[in-house]
């Protein structure tokens, strides 16, 4: 029998890391809650995920040098996958109600208020994914859960060289924003997979099991 690949759900103090666990040990992972660095850098994946105000969830992150594990994760091509916050943070920036914070900066671009008439946006909506990618295979009509009244409008980071374009899946909330993001390594959902039902857990299997 093949054992089951180990997921770290990066513990730092920032929401529905319980849920998060659940829904990866139904997609077929080990999980274990963890901040230990050497912990998180070992498992076959890592998931950050994260609620609540940009300069807060940073602030936590870096408590417990979570920007450091997840550039040394990276740089051996270990998966990351951000949910929410968690994906946010990634970006280079955030702005929030005027306060312009410094994010992880994996991928230029900035976190910003959503230009909606109804905030936040909540609930359930449909994304656009490419047809390569590898976390909505099987999901083309499927709906997620999403909470949030901020996200990235523009996302500038391009292909050079040997590598391959970042996936982009979109969706809209008075505008398009950056609804997942799959770049090597790297993924991120601005939605909630394990609110997401059935979706989210096929989603999460699909990122279980390309590790």
């Amino acid at each position: 029998m093949t054992a089951k690949p180990a997921v770290v759900v990066l513990d730092y103090g920032s929401g529905n890391v319980h849920s998060a666990a659940k829904a990866l040990e139904r997609a077929g992972a080990e999980v274990t809650l963890s901040a230990d660095k050497r912990t998180a850098l070992e498992a076959d994946g890592l998931l950050v995920p994260g609620v609540g105000a940009f300069g807060a969830v940073v602030d936590q992150l870096e408590s417990v040098r979570g920007g450091e594990i997840v550039d040394h994760r990276l740089a051996g091509g270990r998966p990351v996958l951000g949910i929410c916050v968690g994906m946010q943070v990634l970006f280079s920036r955030g702005v929030e109600r005027g306060v312009d914070v410094e994010g992880l900066a994996q991928w230029p671009g900035t976190v910003q208020e959503i230009q909606a008439e109804v905030l936040p946006h909540m609930g359930w909506n449909t994304v656009e994914a490419p047809t390569d990618s590898v976390l909505f295979d099987g999901l083309r009509d499927e709906r997620f859960y999403f909470v949030h009244s901020y996200g990235v409008t523009d996302f500038p980071l391009e292909a050079y060289g040997p590598f391959r374009a970042p996936r982009l899946t979109w969706a809209e909330h008075g505008q398009r924003f950056v609804a997942a993001v799959e770049n090597g390594p790297l993924s991120a959902t601005q939605f909630h997979p394990e609110k997401s039902g059935e979706a989210g857990i096929q989603l999460l299997r699909n990122w279980v099991r390309s590790l």
